[in-house]
């Protein structure tokens, strides 16, 4: 890739945590979540179209289902949603503590949903874990120990699963049975610096390399499935949270929580959805095998 991207504000959303964007190509809208007011928004670039559903609590992540519905992961549950009708039907139940929530899921391969947890306290712990939930409903807990569990992304091939922990500023990348949804070995993928930031959002391009949020340093870095940094891309405003990508563009949501009223008012797109154009294409996002 030669020279930084050029990214440009494509929705002030204004978000308190922007997060969780999923391109869905049958409907050409990108939809992302607001973490803590508990809204999934979904936005079509094509004619500027915006509508926006409340949960009542928050919403850590979604994905997106065969049968036209959501899967939705709420503060401590699973459920599935159905965008035509407003209709929540619960899936499950995931055995997180109190003080925890669910925060970065997706589909994988296996056609599941997968969704990490994390300690919602300001004095952090260690007490989070990464499950594997089934459209039959069964929750399997997958791998533990995670402060913040976040950057859930497949290669194209689907025999890779990267994974972050943000608190501790380690990805890690798992071998990946698509068949089974059967982790295997795990490896360091990289320990981030001040410099590259705190890992959020994940995914992964066609190419095979792994595109993360540097939450903390207002970047986005780039790295190969070998754990180099490829590429440290400037972001327009701190807190970029999440990357997708939607044919040759890349959108990334950002978070506007917790800023001082001097970072907003140099800032005041925080919370907003920005894009830029690659010259490569991302991974698909699966779908929750539902039907």
């Amino acid at each position: 890739m030669s020279g930084p991207l050029r990214f440009r504000l494509a929705l002030d959303a204004r978000c308190t945590v922007g997060e969780s964007p999923v391109w869905d190509a049958d409907a050409a809208a990108l939809l992302f979540c607001d973490i803590p007011n508990g809204v999934i928004h979904e936005w079509r670039p094509g004619d500027g179209a915006w509508r926006s559903w409340s949960f009542g609590e928050s919403v850590g992540s979604f994905g997106l289902c065969r049968s036209g519905r959501l899967v939705v992961a709420l503060r401590r549950s699973v459920v599935l949603f159905s965008r035509h009708d407003g209709l929540v039907v619960p899936l499950a139940d995931v055995p997180e503590p109190e003080s925890n929530r669910l925060n970065d899921g997706k589909v994988g391969p296996d056609g599941c949903f997968w969704v990490g947890g994390m300690d919602d306290r300001p004095d952090k712990h260690p007490t989070g874990s990464l499950y594997r939930v089934t459209p039959d409903g069964v929750v399997e807990r997958k791998a533990e120990g995670f402060t913040v569990s976040n950057g859930l992304a497949w290669t194209a091939d689907g025999a890779t699963m990267v994974h972050s922990d943000s608190r501790a500023r380690t990805i890690d990348a798992y071998a990946f049975d698509a068949a089974s949804g059967r982790l295997g070995g795990r490896r360091r993928l990289a320990t981030l610096t001040d410099a590259e930031g705190r890992p959020d959002g994940g995914a992964f391009d066609r190419e095979g390399t792994y595109w993360s949020a540097g939450v903390s340093a207002g970047v986005l870095n780039r790295f190969s499935t070998a754990g180099a940094l490829l590429e440290r891309h400037p972001f327009p405003v701190p807190a970029p949270t999440m990357p997708c990508f939607a044919g040759d563009r890349l959108y990334v949501t950002s978070l506007r929580e917790g800023r001082d009223p001097e970072t907003l008012e140099r800032w005041p797109a925080l919370g907003g959805i920005f894009s830029a154009r690659v010259p490569g294409q991302g991974v698909p996002v699966g779908r929750f095998a539902d039907a």
